[in-house]
């Protein structure tokens, strides 16, 4: 077909005036709104965007965003079971609602300390407060919504005596596992360290050949810290490394410094293991867990007459008010000493 000249063709399909063209820039918007809504993004998306968001970009431990997985999942569990599909139908009630049933427990969960389930709210209330500025909704239904205050707990620290007979119990004589085990548990209490710092350890972040040996420490947030090693530990570390982890490690190639009996890093689970058979050989009663032994390194230090900034930098703690609170319990033992030994104190 021949193609008509420009003008006829314009001439009999003139251009259209901005009133006469279809208004489409309203359905665009509304399109584009939608979009942002929360109709769109379910719950379940709406959440692992959130995961990814704080392990990628905001750089979150594993174990920090594990926790945040579980509790998250949990939340998830109780608006299913309300019903709720979509963002923009949680209220303020709903995450209240989800407060109590987190103190009081359910027939699947058990009731949450104040401690716990003001972490759990934390992991809420973020999720909530992403969702807001990530265009998923326009409410944050979490705001409003305080964790409760957690009870106030004093550390509890060990006796040197229970102390010295857990490390004293550690493995079976004589085993390359018995060897692991005293050097784990001397690195806990002799650095303080946590338990994820310490299973986390490789080879290269100790040096135990100088008179003074030192061992860097992975805390949280990817800090590291370096902390000097006793003698104790030291000499339990050589022994380890010479005689032990040799036969541990067989014919596999891994950075790690504690090994399980197959040659793989040892898990937390294990080295908390360790520590429980460790306790029940010594015959140790009280509740003990690898926390335990940080909170006796601590306390012990200030007993000592450590200063409480020193015991902070050690520990890897952010703020000193954190360390502060070890400072309470040597003054309640200071009380007590006084209570029994002043002549005064006594009853009368």
């Amino acid at each position: 077909m021949p193609r008509r000249p420009l003008a006829r063709a314009r001439a009999q399909h003139p251009r259209r005036t901005a009133d006469q063209r279809p208004r489409r820039r309203g359905r665009r918007h509304r399109r584009r709104g939608a979009r942002r809504g929360a109709r769109l993004i379910p719950l379940q998306r709406a959440v692992g965007t959130y995961l990814d968001h704080l392990g990628i970009e905001k750089g979150l431990a594993a174990n920090t965003l594990t926790s945040y997985r579980r509790d998250l999942r949990r939340y998830l569990e109780f608006l299913a079971e309300q019903g709720i599909e979509r963002l923009d139908d949680i209220s303020e009630a709903t995450v209240t609602s989800f407060l109590v049933r987190l103190r009081e427990g359910d027939a699947d969960h058990p009731a949450l300390s104040s401690t716990s389930a003001a972490r759990t709210v934390v992991a809420v209330r973020g999720f909530h407060k992403f969702a807001v500025s990530d265009g998923m909704t326009n409410a944050d239904p979490a705001a409003g919504v305080k964790p409760p205050a957690p009870a106030k707990r004093l550390p509890k620290a060990l006796p040197l005596g229970d102390v010295e007979a857990i490390l004293g119990a550690a493995g079976s004589p004589g085993t390359s596992l018995a060897l692991r085990d005293r050097a784990l548990l001397e690195v806990l209490y002799g650095t303080g360290a946590r338990i994820s710092e310490a299973t986390a350890l490789d080879v290269d972040d100790i040096d135990i050949h100088d008179v003074e040996g030192v061992v860097r420490l992975h805390g949280k947030g990817g800090k590291e810290r370096i902390v000097p090693v006793g003698s104790y530990a030291r000499e339990a570390l050589s022994a380890y490394l010479v005689r032990a982890r040799p036969d541990l490690v067989g014919g596999t190639s891994t950075p790690a410094l504690f090994l399980n009996a197959r040659g793989g890093r040892l898990s937390r689970q294990s080295a908390w293991a360790v520590l429980q058979k460790a306790a029940d050989r010594a015959g140790v009663t009280k509740h003990v867990s690898p926390h335990t032994l940080r909170h006796s390194f601590a306390t012990h230090l200030l007993d000592g007459g450590a200063d409480v900034r020193v015991v902070q930098e050690l520990l890897g703690h952010a703020s000193v008010t954190t360390t502060q609170v070890y400072t309470l319990v040597t003054v309640d033992n200071l009380r007590e000493v006084f209570a029994t030994a002043h002549p005064r104190a006594r009853d009368v």
